[in-house]
């Protein structure tokens, strides 16, 4: 089974936990808490991945180091992870997470990137007109990109719409070039 099958499994799993105590923006929170300090803090990381550290000690710290903080429920879930010795999964696990939470509430994430910085007004009018033809909420990711020209490139998954000045040329290159034109003649 591939890691993001693991990872799927496990992030399905945790939001039928969630949903069943209505908390599954709340779970999504603490996964990526986890996820986070799991990735970016290597005496943790070391913690949870050394085989001479017992099982018994690892599931104390995180109990004592959630309680109060997390649900049990979620707890208990890291606790089955970190078991099963997939605690180096987390990250993945949170993705999944994340991508399963947009598509229950219909939310499409999309890379925006332009040649300049936009203001709030072309902001919204832009996620806006998004939103319009994707049908559904648009979570937009702005990137300044000067290498476009100018223009737009908008990506949604795997799905690129390029109205950049840069593809243009591209094309119209393209199209010369077939048509036995030399870009140096012009």
């Amino acid at each position: 089974m591939s890691v993001s099958a693991i990872a799927q499994n496990y992030a399905e799993t945790l939001l039928l936990l969630a949903a069943q105590e209505g908390e599954e923006e709340r779970y999504g929170e603490l996964l990526g808490e986890i996820s986070a300090v799991y990735r970016d803090v290597e005496d943790f990381r070391r913690f949870l991945d050394t085989p001479g550290v017992s099982q018994d000690d690892k599931e104390r710290v995180l109990r004592e180091a959630l309680s109060g903080f997390a649900p049990e429920m979620f707890i208990r879930f890291l606790l089955v992870v970190l078991d099963k010795r997939r605690q180096r999964w987390l990250p993945a696990m949170d993705a999944a997470y994340r991508d399963l939470l947009d598509n229950r509430a219909g939310r499409l994430h999309a890379t925006i990137r332009l040649s300049f910085e936009p203001d709030e007004a072309l902001r919204a009018e832009l996620v806006e007109a998004l939103s319009e033809h994707f049908g559904a909420v648009v979570v937009p990711h702005f990137l300044e990109d000067d290498r476009i020209l100018g223009g737009i490139v908008v990506r949604v998954g795997d799905r690129v719409m390029d109205g950049s000045l840069r593809r243009r040329l591209d094309d119209l290159r393209l199209t010369l070039t077939r048509s036995g034109f030399e870009a140096s003649t012009l």
